[in-house]
């Protein structure tokens, strides 16, 4: 059920830049100073309500967590969550994934997470899908060479397509799972908010990728052509 709008929540969020940046551009190349450290970052794109990255902080304590959500009154729920807790190694980012390459330097980024993203199963809207080649263009440039991107989906037709544009893309794929909870070697899976309410209803599928960072893009078109 879609949360009814907050109109307060922006300006809740400004209160605390001690959790919450909502002018991330302003660190570009700067990720580390903001942790004052130099662990690995980790970024989880289109957070939610934050129970992943949340939990993810707390498990890995060596590396920095940033949560990127574009919804103020979604964002809100994730900041309620974590605002108690000492998570020095957290921070939430108000921002959309389309502009991640006005927030973060080439190779700035050691990993990417796509945790149930939105489908958007309209042909009209393929291009707001985050598995689209504007998107993997822009991941490919943050990432480190060799780091990866984990995508995880409850729906069948955004997983198909997203094998489809990783292959496109020409993306090296590690891993391909089926169906996450019920597959071995995947016990350390942290699962989102909702990933616990809808999970019984069917598989989750996850994919793990790396970009080739000096390899050519071919781009086929519908009839298999270079």
């Amino acid at each position: 059920m879609r949360l009814r709008n907050n109109p307060d929540a922006i300006n809740i969020l400004k209160a605390h830049p001690e959790h919450v940046i909502v002018e991330p551009s302003a660190y570009k190349g700067r990720w580390h100073e903001v942790f004052q450290n130099d662990h690995p970052i980790h970024i989880e794109i289109g957070m939610g309500k934050g129970d992943f990255i949340i939990e993810s902080a707390k498990r890995y304590p060596e590396i920095n967590f940033i949560g990127i959500e574009m919804f103020s009154t979604v964002l809100l729920k994730a900041y309620n969550k974590r605002k108690d807790l000492d998570l020095p190694n957290l921070m939430f980012v108000k921002e959309d994934a389309a502009n991640l390459l006005e927030d973060f330097e080439e190779n700035e980024i050691d990993r990417i997470y796509l945790n149930f993203s939105d489908p958007w199963p309209k042909k009209r809207h393929e291009k707001r899908r985050l598995t689209y080649e504007s998107f993997l263009q822009e991941y490919k440039h943050i990432l480190k060479p060799h780091e990866h991107l984990i995508f995880k989906t409850d729906n069948r037709k955004l997983f198909e397509y997203s094998i489809v544009s990783f292959t496109r893309f020409n993306c090296h794929i590690h891993d391909v799972c089926l169906d996450l909870h019920n597959s071995e070697g995947y016990e350390d899976n942290i699962q989102t908010e909702y990933e616990r309410k809808f999970s019984p209803f069917g598989p989750i599928y996850r994919i793990d990728i790396s970009f080739h960072k000096n390899k050519p893009i071919h781009i086929k078109n519908e009839r298999g052509e270079s």
